[in-house]
């Protein structure tokens, strides 16, 4: 266990009880602000020389370290963020929206000290990328191959590639799910930020799961995951990680590229393959994937060139042809 300093004990509490926070996201925050005050520490030249940088202790940080940060400390460490550790402008925002918020509670929630060196702080501006995603026929490629695999938990992983495929979850909120979360078509799952959603399962998703649990029973399932959806062969809820390598594995099957394509990518696929199919509409996507801003749910506005084509093609005028006078 890292051994922190009291005031980002303080904080980390007040990120799950007032804010309540998901786990994850006061790991990440957390782990923001310990990287920035070891990087504070060696550029204050606090650390003795050599020193690992996991190694430094932090423990020692007391209100005097934490209210003498300056803006320009800040930029100095964004730059050694971009420079010496090849953190895209994504990665760089996200530790900023962690200083932030660090800073806001020590200044506004706590008034421990007036002067917040993040005020002035712009985020880096983000290069917009379409997001990766299976097309249609390697989707279905990616299904056959789970479907098919000569493994006993063919069903399981089979089952597992359809709710990915067509509900576009994330890989947390799909481990997450319990038996008690299905009724018919309908399913709950808890999103970022502690967040319930419905998600409306399709025929291909209820005939997935009947099939698994018709074989799940077979499992000796501990006490503790009885309730659980997806079962490891240890009886217990299947892990993210067991989750990530079983896709890998069906990836790779399928001849796809695992170092382009991942479980996330699956979620890309989900939402690109109802827009530009199923034709939904972004604030219906929105929902569908659970976004908090309907603006993160535009990046699959941009991968849709056939759409973009079709819609210039369809243009009254495209065949209207002058008329000489």
């Amino acid at each position: 266990m890292i051994n922190t300093f009291p005031i980002l004990d303080e904080y980390e509490n007040y990120m799950l009880a007032v804010l309540n926070r998901s786990d994850l996201t006061v790991k990440n925050y957390k782990g923001d602000i310990i990287i920035f005050f070891r990087y504070m520490k060696i550029d204050k030249g606090l650390v003795p020389k050599n020193t690992e940088f996991h190694d430094i202790d932090i423990s020692d940080i007391d209100l005097k370290f934490v209210s003498g940060i300056k803006t320009n400390d800040i930029f100095a460490y964004l730059i050694w963020l971009s420079r010496e550790q090849n953190l895209n402008s994504a990665s760089r925002s996200r530790k900023i929206s962690s200083l932030r918020s660090f800073y806001k509670y020590c200044c506004v929630k706590k008034h421990l000290f007036e002067n917040n060196p993040t005020l002035e702080l712009e985020n880096p501006k983000k290069n917009k990328r379409s997001p990766k995603y299976l097309t249609l026929e390697e989707s279905q490629a990616l299904i056959n191959a789970a479907y098919n695999a000569p493994t006993q938990s063919n069903e399981r992983d089979y089952c597992i590639v359809i709710l990915f495929l067509n509900c576009g979850m994330r890989l947390a909120e799909l481990r997450g799910i319990n038996l008690s979360d299905i009724h018919g078509d309908i399913l709950t799952v808890i999103g970022k930020g502690n967040k319930e959603r419905t998600i409306y399962l399709n025929k291909s998703c209820v005939d997935a799961i009947d099939e698994w649990l018709k074989v799940r029973d077979s499992y000796k399932i501990k006490p503790e995951a009885k309730d659980a959806l997806f079962i490891s062969k240890k009886g217990l809820r299947l892990s993210e990680d067991m989750i990530q390598i079983t896709i890998k594995n069906l990836l790779a099957q399928s001849g796809l590229d695992t170092k382009t394509y991942s479980v996330h990518k699956l979620r890309h696929t989900a939402a690109t393959l109802m827009y530009k199919y199923g034709h939904v509409d972004l604030r219906s996507l929105q929902t569908i994937l659970g976004h908090a801003s309907v603006s993160t749910t535009q990046i699959y506005t941009h991968v849709d060139d056939d759409l973009l084509h079709q819609a210039v093609e369809s243009n009254p005028l495209a065949d209207f042809k002058p008329e000489d006078i």
